[in-house]
């Protein structure tokens, strides 16, 4: 790959630091994309343990953008196997020269000295803790090894850290695994709307809801789109709620791709009084900490205090929906996340509210068991009134 796809992961890296905007949104199109990515994504997934051994190299830590291209070279030494050192020296260097200052001869001689040290500084690393090792927030670790033991907590790090693979999801209810370097646009039926990217584990939350041709449903929280098309593929009569304009965009967008014409879209979640609903899906906003590997940047958003915000929003999303579900009915609760406060306790606080509905089930997804996304799914069923 020329020195160009180096500069534009520089550039969407330094971005992101600076923003942390969706990288996918930061990434420019054309056939180096899929490249352009994995630079980004792997200094992002691998920004601290780079950040320890860039530490040791530099006098003064640098910001901007040849902080980006320390980051995009020190991943390609460490991390990138495919990559030969002579191009992850030379294109990273070759990207430098159109930064500002001497950017080129810092990069050069940081990345030639990585190389010198290579394995000094790998074995320092595997001497460090899981968290540093393995790049995550130490508190979220410690809470890892505290509810699933060190063993268990150090492979999902593992799985978090290795890129996800992809998974095509098609009406029949199958999953198909697509080969690594296929574009989902090649593949054929994509301009048919013939199936949808959707990681395994986001089935439990549909079977759950156990969707019926007919049956009225709300999907309280549809972006991006892919438990929507899931139930509207199963023949029910389907609203889908999106408050973020962006995200009901692509929601819309997706919807159309795969002629779902007849999905009411709208902006916000109904009334009490406006309707009622055979069965209500909440897949609410969460923390992520289900799909890592797929949102590498989200490691970095986590806080416990950022979470329990999401649970106080979870709640009051539950609170909305539930006078929306018709005596007999069902309430699904899902999240992409793998967090006892998100997940158990957000049922039992439910439960403790509404007495007029009970637990029927609820799956876990934890990726060291499963190898799939982490996810969890809970369904009430409404007592008649």
């Amino acid at each position: 790959m020329a020195s160009s796809s180096r500069r534009a992961a520089a550039f969407a890296l330094a971005r992101w630091i600076l923003t942390k905007e969706f990288i996918p949104s930061l990434l420019p199109d054309g056939p180096d994309r899929a490249f352009i990515q994995d630079l980004v994504y792997t200094s992002i997934r691998r920004l601290r343990p780079l950040r320890f051994v860039l530490g040791k190299l530099v006098n003064k830590w640098p910001k901007g953008e040849l902080e980006a291209l320390l980051y995009i070279g020190a991943a390609q030494v460490l991390y990138m196997d495919d990559v030969p050192d002579f191009a992850a020296v030379s294109e990273t260097v070759e990207a430098a020269k159109s930064a500002k200052g001497s950017s080129a001869s810092v990069v050069n001689g940081v990345l030639r000295n990585l190389i010198r040290r290579r394995e000094e500084f790998l074995a320092l690393l595997n001497q460090s803790p899981l968290e540093v090792r393995e790049s995550f927030p130490t508190r979220l670790v410690r809470r890892w090894e505290e509810r699933f033991g060190k063993e268990n907590a150090a492979e999902l790090c593992r799985i978090h850290n290795a890129p996800a693979e992809t998974f095509l999801a098609r009406p029949d209810g199958t999953y198909v695994q697509l080969e690594r370097g296929c574009k989902v646009s090649s593949v054929p039926g994509y301009d048919q709307g013939s199936f949808i990217v959707q990681d395994p584990a986001a089935r439990h939350a549909v079977e759950l809801l156990d969707v019926h041709p007919g049956e009225r449903i709300l999907d309280a929280c549809a972006a991006p789109g892919g438990k929507a098309v899931q139930i509207a593929w199963r023949g029910a009569s389907l609203t889908a709620c999106e408050v973020n304009p962006n995200r009901r965009r692509r929601l819309e967008e997706n919807l159309s791709r795969l002629n779902l014409k007849d999905v009411k879209v709208i902006s916000d979640i109904p009334q009490v009084g406006d309707a009622r609903f055979d069965k209500v899906l909440v897949d609410a906003p969460c923390s992520n900490t289900g799909v890592f590997r797929r949102r590498p940047d989200a490691r970095w958003n986590w806080s416990e205090e950022k979470m329990l915000s999401l649970v106080e929003l979870q709640s009051s999303i539950l609170e909305k929906v539930a006078p929306l579900v018709s005596p007999g009915g069902i309430l699904v609760y899902s999240t992409c996340s793998n967090e006892v406060e998100e997940n158990l306790s957000q049922v039992k606080s439910f439960l403790a509210k509404h007495k007029e509905f009970s637990l029927s089930s609820e799956r876990e997804s934890l990726p060291f068991q499963t190898n799939q996304d982490g996810a969890y799914a809970a369904a009430f069923i409404r007592n008649g009134d």
